[in-house]
């Protein structure tokens, strides 16, 4: 059976907090594939500070980063308001069944699932991995989300073959986030170890993020 893990989400800009997120997830499921994919819309707050096109050429620098990391446009070929359903079942019409896909979220995001479109149906079309974030222990979400209880299952437990889950993943991350990058950037402070050197590149040559814009 394939494994391919989906990490979906603004990156604006992408950083290494997310990067973690995915190679835990790649390491502990023997993930063969994480498929990096920004949204074109995010349905759930402001206007990204970047362009889709910058977005997507941030991803793909820190996809070239790890051999099993890839970058995807497919929310932007599908255009308007991004939704994990609407992606994810566009990887069942590609020949993925549910249990083949990992989804990849922090503790932090994910506590705010019953948020996201067609909840809770959404959980049937693929595995929902939830890693450790600063400060959002996976397993905080077991108290959370008491009704998902029945879902989850601890990373170190989860076999092969399982109907869709609640995978439960104990990882440490960076201490950053893509909106602590964008202030760092704003007041003219250095994101070294906030990001990879080559997104950190883009974002200089191209002027992303600064006060002025």
């Amino acid at each position: 059976m394939r494994r391919l893990g989906v990490m979906g989400g603004t990156f604006d800009p992408i950083h290494l907090g997310h990067l973690d997120v995915a190679r835990a997830a790649a390491d502990a499921l023997a993930l063969e594939e994480v498929r990096l994919v920004p949204s074109f819309v995010p349905p759930h707050r402001t206007a990204p500070g970047a362009s889709a096109y910058h977005r997507f050429a941030m991803v793909s620098l820190a996809a070239a980063s790890h051999k099993r990391f890839t970058a995807s446009d497919e929310e932007f070929r599908r255009g308007g308001p991004s939704y994990t359903a609407d992606t994810l079942r566009g990887l069942h019409a590609a020949g993925f069944a549910p249990g083949e896909l990992f989804f990849l979220t922090g503790a932090d995001a994910f506590a705010e699932i019953a948020t996201w479109k067609e909840y809770p149906a959404l959980l049937d079309l693929s595995h929902f991995v939830v890693c450790s974030r600063p400060g959002h222990e996976a397993d905080m979400v077991r108290g959370l989300l008491p009704e998902l209880s029945e879902r989850m299952v601890d990373g170190r437990e989860f076999e092969a073959g399982a109907a869709p889950r609640v995978v439960l993943l104990d990882a440490d991350t960076a201490n950053v986030s893509s909106s602590g990058v964008r202030r760092a950037i704003a007041a003219g402070q250095a994101i070294d170890g906030m990001v990879l050197p080559s997104v950190a590149a883009h974002i200089r040559k191209h002027g992303l993020y600064n006060a002025r814009q």
